[in-house]
């Protein structure tokens, strides 16, 4: 038998059974009989039949009534996600999170005024006193001491901000973290949420992140290096170019490329001179 929930969860998906069907949609419950949240007709999928149970996502309507829909969001509860706003009103502002109802970012909750247009990175939150999802964009709160994760391991991470070290993350919706500049091979940019590898467990409740796995970092830059090598022969660079140039043109650090350069010499694969890198 395929068990359901206990009880209805807001802001959550739930596993709910088909038990009463009217005019406009179908009524789900979970264990607790009288605990029962409406699915609309347009959600309905075609040739459920009753005590049949159903996957369903849970979050209220614009007259705060609970409801359920087989649409996913963006982001649950307790997940940090980039939303874009969509409307504004004298009391907040209004985001898509991948619903027909929008999302509400309480004027308290924002760190600036939102206007419409703006992308915003906030913690999905539940307000007891409502009884209401909302959105809060004021992260340092959201945040919290790193647990002991452990050298590589696996993380997911959603990328905060750019800083003059590199980009500043939060991980695993909870804690927060660097990937330094001079370690990022690839291309990065605020919202983009992806996985990482812990390098560092700070003692300040911080985590030093790497987009690769701890030991693959010199490998990786080694194989970048190699391929645009091989795809173009050579390269206007050498180990005394200028940082920039050689992150604009193969997108390492100018430390990990003087050590790719100084092993694919080593190796006997390129020749270089003070103008160029060539592949022999």
């Amino acid at each position: 038998m395929i068990e359901i929930e206990e009880y209805i969860k807001l802001g959550e998906f739930n596993r709910l059974e088909f038990y009463k069907e009217v005019d406009f949609g179908i009524y789900l419950r979970s264990q607790e009989e009288e605990d029962e949240v409406l699915l609309p007709l347009r959600y309905v999928p075609a040739g459920i039949q009753m005590g049949d149970t159903i996957d369903v996502f849970v979050y209220s309507d614009s007259e705060d009534r609970y409801v359920a829909t087989t649409e996913k969001p963006y982001r649950k509860l307790g997940e940090f996600g980039n939303f874009e706003v969509v409307d504004t009103s004298k009391f907040g502002a209004f985001v898509d999170w991948g619903l027909m109802k929008n999302l509400f970012v309480p004027l308290s909750t924002q760190k600036r005024n939102l206007e419409k247009g703006d992308f915003v990175i906030g913690k999905i939150k539940y307000d007891e006193k409502t009884d209401r999802l909302y959105l809060d964009a004021k992260i340092g709160r959201n945040i919290e001491p790193a647990e002991d994760l452990k050298e590589n391991y696996e993380v997911e991470i959603l990328v905060l901000a750019k800083t003059p070290l590199g980009f500043k993350v939060i991980v695993n919706d909870k804690f927060e973290g660097m990937i330094y500049e001079n370690e990022i091979f690839e291309k990065v940019r605020v919202g983009d949420r992806r996985k990482a590898f812990v390098k560092l467990n700070r003692e300040d409740g911080k985590l030093d992140l790497s987009l690769t796995p701890i030991g693959q970092s010199r490998d990786a830059a080694y194989d970048k290096v190699l391929s645009i090598l091989e795809e173009q022969k050579e390269l206007p660079l050498n180990t005394k170019s200028d940082a920039d140039d050689i992150k604009k043109l193969v997108g390492v650090s100018k430390k990990a490329f003087k050590s790719v350069v100084n092993r694919l010499k080593s190796e006997e694969k390129i020749e270089v001179n003070e103008e160029v890198i060539r592949l022999k």
